[in-house]
């Protein structure tokens, strides 16, 4: 038997984590945590699995991995996403762009416009099963390639049926920034929207305006001699190698719900100073935690949307380019709203899917 059986990661922005069993074989496709500090990964998941695919490096899809090396189980991941492993994981590496065949599966990577190494999974089973992991097709920063077909899709549908293009989010932020007085912190993943922010704040401010911390500028600068981001991502090369402007304009930060590293540094001291909501304020731009949202309650903090996630019309063009039959909406809360969306695809949830 060949089937999909969704775990974790659908009715709520939780841990990626999905049950593909070929024959008598049980593999999991991610093993995440949180975003939020109790979406906790079930070690109970890993019962009876041979093996843990990770696309890319992301909290929420990797979080859980320490209870697979404890497990002994091999882990196929990019060389990217396997520096944030443990020491002891048994790693396999795919590639970015290729195919690799395991146990006769022929599995076929491909970048995900996401997360610096960021891989979809495209599994020759059945007519084609693909798992997007989180993508985006809007990045200046990143490379989405193209899928085969596949009939059984898993999309990331993190913004739900929200539709807005990242040209509109850019407008706005742009906007809010050019009304705001005062440091801005942006905090960010460093293997995610760091080094596309930084790109397109230097092009509408300058390079003097914008600071990366210690983690962004190490993560950036591996990303700029990969060969893995566009080219006009060595526009930011200046930043790299910069020492501690603490009056730079803006600052753009590890980690991004600010919750740990540089950015929950800069606003502990902000807060203590009296500045914070003055003359320095911190601007959210993705999934926000309780943490988060704790310091947007306190005057100087905001949430304007930077896309890393696909809007509800690259979601329905993604399904027919795929040729798709059924897909599974996750990362929302919400799935049961694509059952009226004027969708040619059958739309699935937790129950297990024969491929």
């Amino acid at each position: 038997m060949q089937s999909i059986r969704l775990l974790s990661g659908i009715g709520d922005k939780g841990p990626a984590c999905m049950q593909l069993t070929v024959d008598n074989r049980i593999w999991l496709l991610d093993c995440g945590f949180g975003p939020e500090a109790n979406a906790h990964f079930n070690p109970a998941w890993l019962e009876g699995a041979e093996a843990v695919f990770i696309t890319h490096d992301h909290i929420d899809h990797i979080g859980g991995a320490s209870h697979a090396v404890e497990a002994g189980l091999p882990i196929y991941a990019t060389t990217q996403t396997a520096k944030a492993l443990p020491p002891a994981a048994n790693v396999h590496l795919l590639p970015e762009q290729g195919q690799t065949t395991i146990n006769g599966v022929t599995l076929t990577t491909g970048r995900n416009g996401h997360a610096m190494g960021g891989v979809w999974f495209h599994f020759d089973l059945g007519e084609g099963l693909f798992y997007s992991g989180d993508w985006s097709e809007e990045s200046d920063w990143f490379t989405f390639d193209m899928p085969p077909p596949a009939a059984t899709a898993i999309l990331d549908c993190s913004y739900h049926l929200d539709d807005v293009p990242q040209s509109d989010r850019l407008k706005a932020l742009n906007s809010f920034l050019d009304g705001v007085e005062g440091q801005v912190l942006l905090p960010a993943p460093p293997s995610g929207r760091a080094g596309e922010m930084a790109l397109h704040l230097i092009r509408r401010y300058g390079c003097e305006s914008v600071m990366l911390d210690p983690e962004c500028q190490s993560t950036l600068r591996a990303a700029l001699s990969s060969g893995a981001v566009s080219t006009d991502a060595q526009e930011i090369a200046p930043l790299l190698d910069r020492g501690p402007m603490e009056q730079a304009r803006f600052l753009i930060c590890d980690t991004p719900n600010a919750d740990g590293g540089s950015a929950w540094g800069y606003v502990r001291a902000w807060h203590e100073s009296g500045r914070l909501g003055r003359d320095a304020h911190v601007v959210f731009t993705g999934h926000m935690t309780a943490h988060a949202r704790g310091i947007r309650s306190v005057t100087g903090g905001y949430f304007r949307r930077w896309n890393v996630h696909p809007p509800l019309r690259d979601q329905v063009k993604m399904l027919a380019r795929l040729g798709a039959k059924r897909f599974a909406p996750a990362f929302c809360t919400k799935p049961e709203d694509y059952l009226i969306e004027e969708l040619d695809a059958e739309v699935f949830f937790h129950d297990r899917v024969r491929l």
